[in-house]
């Protein structure tokens, strides 16, 4: 834009200069404001910009001084560089297809150097310390630190990525792997982000409840630039703004380069997340420039070099890095001839080493200095680096990432570099280098770690055990509910009021629920427990009149996250870790529609195995048929499954209020009680039918998965056993009915809270068997139960044939029928459903028939009677049909 009057300019811009000598930056601000709404009123329009000049956001004038010894620090930190890369080398010596990451840690060096030094506090008795997400390809750096300092073994660095047999480290942070050192798995890409986003705000909401005490830790959380795309890495940013988790750091390793090549090569991906952060309400701080920059700075009073920086592009800016000296001095300086003038007293060299934020410790302190001592706000520290920086080869290039391994000059030339006391003849070995105990750098390591209560990462384990009340506190529900229908969500609820009123256990409960409260029943909990807020409820709730208001507490227990299912699985990991990164025992309840659950949340779900998370998920309006109206998108048959391949993951399908009464209250008593690393996932429906009384002594057969419901004593000529969970045990227990009066067929009917327990039992008892071939075999709990019973066994639940399938191979004789719910949902009555499904009854009487007639005990012309009989069409549509 032209400027019409320079010398009113000037006048403007000495005003506020002056106001900013005299008066400070607050009044500057306020005066600016004044004159922006000033020019709103009138209708003007006023010049949009979410962004900054491509500058550091402190200015040298502001930045806090590095306390320590900057000499002993970057040899330090060229040890843990060397050894990093020495350890991801090593491994692939031995076997090539290890793999391993150098270019991540090599760009982000000093930013986790200056954290470890100065800012990352370790737990002690009064606080869990600093919570710090590490961004998971940078994960050798942090092992080879850990080594300087004498928590790693050389054994172990030479056992990188080889864990088989029990003497290697893991790939990357993996707590489950490595229990006592990784917090966090973070190497999911944007998972790292979203979880510490969700972590400060329950740091909070502990503090509120008064569980722990308020400002004693932060979460800082390392993550890349091109992770950033990831929708979790900045889904819930908006959270932490509104939220004002001034205890949450972000740090954005902003070395310009995805896996494959750069992140916004034709734009400027520091510029784009200044607006997207600031436009969320966080401090921005970027930190782009190194100091060798500021002299240039100084002489650039026309603006013309911090011109060339905002219109240069990150893909030029990679360039940059990736020639020399002389390229530099050509196509960035030498877009204008003021700009050559300006460096040229500068060798090519020299301005080879005009260095990036990223890697100049004292701009990365400065930084990391004004987020922790920030109010009000999160802080996000967007530092600008060098993918591979160092080591030569792919140094900068889009190969970077995939590097594992280096050729000897450049080897050499990073030794050189980085002053590493290696010998020319032992290069190509690339040994491990630890200073002596005694000498001046592990000092000086011991000392700034000591200061900092000790040494980061550390995972501490179990905190204490909190007793369970007994299960007779449930009474209410283990005797039934006669001839009232209510459905398992409702009783759910209903155990959950009665815990939450456990002096122990209660307050430790938290219920989390993405905005589906009043769907569940659950909206009686908004008054009783109050739903969290940070600033309480300032307005009157539209509902107050009610009974069921909508009460928003600083105090409150509920967590209602919104619609995020992946929100609320990260409060969910948050909770059920507690007892680890807080000392505080908790357990998390978290109610979600089950169709939305483990599909969408499979990754978090994942990395709350990992993280050893305590606690339950409920996945609600369960099964195929059941949500009925809901249709294709709602309708959930294969949750159980997905749910199955989480080790650690109990799951249940319970049919009543009893069992899933003995399922919580179990559950409950290992995990708060016994504090062993398992979750649950258990399915409820929103089906109203009575819910009977618990029959005696058959608590342990619910555990394991299996009981007997109903026996058929009489003496029929023919028998089968039917098995059914959820639900549609209720059809089961009516296809039995039909069996034994229209067919004269026993039924024995059995109730299968969980074929995923089975398999895990079935193949626990199978791995034992093949491992003690001269001892007397152990039957598994299928055999157990079915052994010496008459007849086929027919199995029907509301999920995937594959849920009941698995059990097969324990199943004794051939006859095992398997219905289930295969094929996209639709939306229609629950009977039409189950017909279109062929799970209801009379596909379970047939079924039964066809197992018969299979093995000769009746004539196939019974089977097709049946089919007449119950208006079976032949030719219907198979569901799987798409």
């Amino acid at each position: 834009m032209h400027d019409i009057d320079p010398v009113e300019t000037q006048e403007w811009l000495d005003a506020l200069e002056s106001v900013l000598d005299r008066e400070g930056e607050d009044r500057a601000h306020y005066l600016m404001t004044r004159m922006g709404e000033l020019a709103s009123r009138t209708g003007t329009q006023l010049p949009y910009a979410i962004t900054t000049p491509y500058r550091n956001t402190i200015p040298v004038t502001h930045e806090a001084r590095m306390p320590g010894d900057l000499f002993m620090e970057r040899r330090i930190r060229s040890l843990v560089r060397w050894n990093a890369l020495a350890m991801v080398m090593r491994a692939n010596h031995k076997d090539p297809s290890l793999g391993g990451h150098i270019s991540t840690f090599a760009s982000s060096a000093t930013l986790y150097d200056i954290g470890f030094n100065y800012f990352f506090r370790a737990p002690d008795a009064t606080h869990g310390g600093d919570l710090i997400y590490f961004q998971g390809h940078a994960s050798p750096g942090i092992y080879a630190r850990a080594f300087l300092e004498g928590r790693l073994s050389e054994d172990q660095l030479e056992n990188f990525r080889q864990e088989v047999g029990g003497k290697g480290i893991s790939s990357y942070p993996h707590p489950w792997l490595m229990p006592d050192f990784w917090q966090f798995p973070t190497v999911s890409m944007g998972l790292g982000p979203i979880q510490a986003i969700y972590q400060a705000r329950f740091m909070k909401y502990l503090e509120s409840r008064g569980f722990i005490e308020p400002g004693q830790q932060k979460v800082w959380c390392f993550l890349g630039d091109g992770e950033t795309d990831e929708p979790e890495s900045l889904g819930a940013i908006a959270l932490a703004g509104r939220e004002k988790l001034d205890n949450l750091i972000f740090v954005v390793n902003c070395n310009l380069q995805r896996l494959d090549g750069p992140v916004r090569g034709n734009g400027k991906i520091i510029q784009e997340l200044e607006g997207v952060f600031r436009g969320a309400n966080w401090n921005v701080i970027k930190v782009i420039w190194g100091r060798f920059w500021d002299p240039l700075f100084a002489k650039d009073t026309a603006g013309l070099m911090q011109a060339r920086m905002d219109e240069a592009v990150d893909g030029e800016y990679q360039n940059y890095k990736a020639k020399d000296g002389a390229y530099v001095r050509e196509y960035f300086f030498g877009t204008r001839p003021e700009l050559l003038e300006m460096v040229k007293d500068l060798s090519d060299d020299e301005i080879w080493k005009l260095n990036r934020g990223g890697h100049d410790p004292y701009k990365v302190y400065a930084a990391y200095h004004a987020a922790v001592n920030h109010q009000g706000q999160p802080s996000v520290v967007l530092a600008k680096t060098i993918k591979g920086y160092g080591t030569g080869t792919g140094e900068a290039k889009n190969i970077a990432h995939n590097i594992h391994e280096i050729d000897v000059e450049s080897l050499r030339a990073f030794r050189d570099r980085f002053d590493i006391p290696v010998s020319d003849a032992d290069l190509a070995k690339v040994p491990f280098y630890k200073p002596d105990p005694g000498s001046a750098e592990a000092k000086y390591l011991a000392e700034r770690r000591a200061s900092l209560g000790g040494s980061v990462p550390h995972r501490q384990g179990n905190a204490f055990s909190v007793p369970v009340p007994p299960l007779d506190t449930l009474k209410a529900l283990l005797d039934g509910t006669g001839d009232r229908e209510i459905s398992t969500t409702m009783a759910f609820v209903r155990i959950l009021t009665q815990l939450v009123k456990d002096k122990e256990m209660g307050p430790r409960i938290v219920p989390i629920i993405p905005d589906e409260a009043r769907t569940f029943g659950m909206e009686g909990m908004f008054r009783q427990l109050g739903i969290y807020s940070s600033v309480g409820q300032l307005y009157e709730p539209v509902d107050k009149e009610q009974l069921m208001f909508y009460r928003e507490d600083k105090k409150g227990q509920i967590l209602e996250e919104g619609i995020t299912e992946a929100g609320a699985m990260s409060s969910f990991v948050a909770a059920g870790s507690a007892y680890s990164n807080y000392r505080q025992p908790m357990l998390p309840f978290y109610i979600f529609y089950s169709m939305f659950g483990f599909q969408r949340i499979g990754d978090l779900a994942w990395a709350a195995g990992d993280a050893m998370s305590r606690g339950f998920l409920l996945g609600g309006t369960a099964g195929r048929t059941t949500l009925n109206g809901e249709g294709l998108q709602h309708e959930d048959g294969q949750s159980h499954i997905l749910a199955s391949v989480v080790p650690n993951c109990r799951t249940y399908d319970p049919t009543y209020a009893y069992e899933l009464a003995v399922i919580i209250h179990d559950g409950a008593r290992r995990m708060l009680q016994e504090q062993e690393n398992v979750f649950y996932y258990i399915t409820v429906m929103n089906e109203n039918y009575p819910q009977p009384a618990m029959p005696a002594g058959i608590e342990e057969g619910i555990i394991k998965g299996m009981y007997l419901f109903e026996e058929d004593k009489r003496d029929a000529a023919h028998h089968v056993q039917l098995l059914g969970s959820g639900t549609i045990l209720r059809e089961v227990e009516a296809a039995a009915k039909i069996l034994r009066e229209d067919f004269g067929i026993g039924a024995d009917v059995w109730s299968v809270p969980s074929f995923n327990e089975l398999r895990r039992d079935g193949l626990a008892v199978e791995r034992w068997n093949r491992l003690h071939p001269q001892q007397k075999p152990r039957l598994s709990y299928v055999e157990e139960c079915l052994n010496g019973r008459k007849g086929p066994v027919i199995a029907s639940t509301d999920y995937m044939k594959l849920y009941a399938e698995q059990i097969r191979q324990w199943v004794p004789g051939k006859e095992y029928k398997v219905l289930g719910t295969d094929g996209y949902g639709r939306s229609d009555s629950r009977g039409n459903l189950r017909d279109f499904f062929e799970v209801d009854r009379r596909w379970v009487v047939l079924a039964a028939l066809e197992a018969l007639a299979d093995r000769g005990d009746i004539e196939p012309k019974t089977v097709a009677e049946a089919i007449a009989k119950f208006g079976i069409d032949p030719d219907k549509r198979n569901p799987l049909d798409c």
